[in-house]
């Protein structure tokens, strides 16, 4: 009770109804509160702990960083064994057209970073971004995300931006020689988990390049393995200029990256010199925990088995006559109902049974789910029992 009234009096709140379960610990896919009741943790922070908690190989990555040092400059000055070695096991992952890294430290600062680099590196200053796009809460993400509401009290916003609708090919052709670059989430998030076409985004990259734009995909929470791809643009056959990361690249930490071209990177070097700055990006212990990330995805993360166990919780679940409709790319699911009060009622009783979900800012007649990628199949089982237990509930 004192921690709850610390928090609600002295903490900056984002909503006036927070969860307000008081966390004592965390492992696996459990959270465990202060009375040691444990929840299975089905959103993974929003889409943040993908390895779960607490993973062995993450907590020993850092407790051997901070037997070396901590802070020791901003980023780009000195030489730093973890961000070489992170730079190093992405690459790994990466397409070797992406062979540049920038660390920032956070998803919202990479788009940031994004917005500057695609307008110096072309020279233009035309920005084309989607209807239902989220990609972040700083003035210059929020500029290019879409959701009219939570944008209006802070404008104004950053001037020449447009929308365009996702799978809606006839507006590509706002995408001229004019343009510096176009935002996408490869699978919008907070827009419900929509999916783009294959025709779609191959003709959008299509349009991209003959037009001398820049396609700039956000994978902040879809990326790195959360849709059964290393990354979601895999499923396309595309690949784009700019790539900014996030969420789960930390390990459980606070990390950002840009990714894109050595030689487009480049550009913040001399086009201005300290095109941007960023103190803490890189910081070791983040950069440490994000290296070991990369490496346990690359060597432990069977990403048909996110698939398949995708598939299995999704198959009984969107079956249910309370559920409208689902979208799902590997285990990044929205499941829609007739309306937000029922996706309240099926949040709170998921809590109350010891399971936690969420639900979209954007689109708040569904719910969402994001576990851990290396969950098991007992787990799913176990989870889509008190799911489907909870949407009958709601009826």
């Amino acid at each position: 009770m004192k921690q709850k009234k610390e928090f609600l009096e002295h903490l900056g709140q984002t909503t006036e109804h927070p969860l307000l379960l008081e966390v004592e610990s965390a492992e696996g896919i459990y959270i465990k509160d202060t009375n040691g009741r444990q929840y299975m943790d089905m959103i993974a922070g929003i889409a943040v702990s993908s390895l779960g908690h607490g993973h062995p190989r993450i907590k020993k990555a850092l407790k051997k960083q901070i037997d070396k040092h901590l802070h020791v400059m901003v980023y780009g000055e000195f030489i730093q064994e973890p961000q070489l070695r992170l730079s190093k096991n992405l690459r790994k992952l990466l397409p070797k057209e992406l062979d540049g890294l920038y660390i920032v430290n956070s998803g919202t600062e990479a788009i940031e970073a994004a917005i500057k680099l695609c307008r110096a590196f072309t020279g233009r200053k035309n920005i084309i971004a989607f209807e239902g796009a989220y990609h972040g809460s700083t003035n210059g993400s929020l500029s290019i995300s879409s959701n009219d509401k939570r944008k209006k009290n802070f404008e104004p916003l950053l001037p020449n931006i447009d929308f365009i609708s996702l799978n809606n090919l006839e507006s590509l052709d706002l995408i001229s020689n004019q343009t510096a670059g176009v935002f996408l989430e490869t699978i919008q998030g907070d827009a419900g988990v929509q999916i783009p076409t294959y025709c779609f985004m191959k003709a959008l990259r299509k349009k991209c390049s003959e037009t001398g734009t820049l396609l700039i995909l956000d994978e902040i929470q879809c990326g790195l393995g959360r849709t059964g791809a290393n990354f979601a643009f895999e499923h396309f056959d595309i690949i784009p200029d700019i790539l900014t990361l996030g969420k789960a690249l930390g390990g459980g930490l606070p990390i950002g990256a840009l990714v894109a071209s050595q030689q487009m990177l480049g550009t913040f070097s001399n086009n201005p010199e300290l095109g941007h700055i960023t103190t803490f990006g890189g910081h070791p212990l983040n950069a440490a925990s994000a290296a070991e990330f990369c490496a346990i995805l690359d060597e432990e993360i069977d990403l048909k088995e996110v698939e398949r166990l995708g598939q299995l919780l999704e198959k009984e679940i969107s079956r249910h006559p309370a559920i409208i409709a689902s979208r799902r790319k590997g285990m990044l699911f929205a499941f829609d109902m007739k309306d937000s009060q029922k996706v309240a009622k099926v949040v709170a009783h998921c809590l109350k049974n010891g399971l936690i979900l969420f639900w979209f800012l954007s689109h708040p007649n569904s719910f969402r789910i994001a576990p851990p990628l290396n969950i098991s199949e007992n787990e799913i089982l176990k989870a889509r029992k008190i799911i489907l237990e909870a949407i009958q509930e709601s009826i």
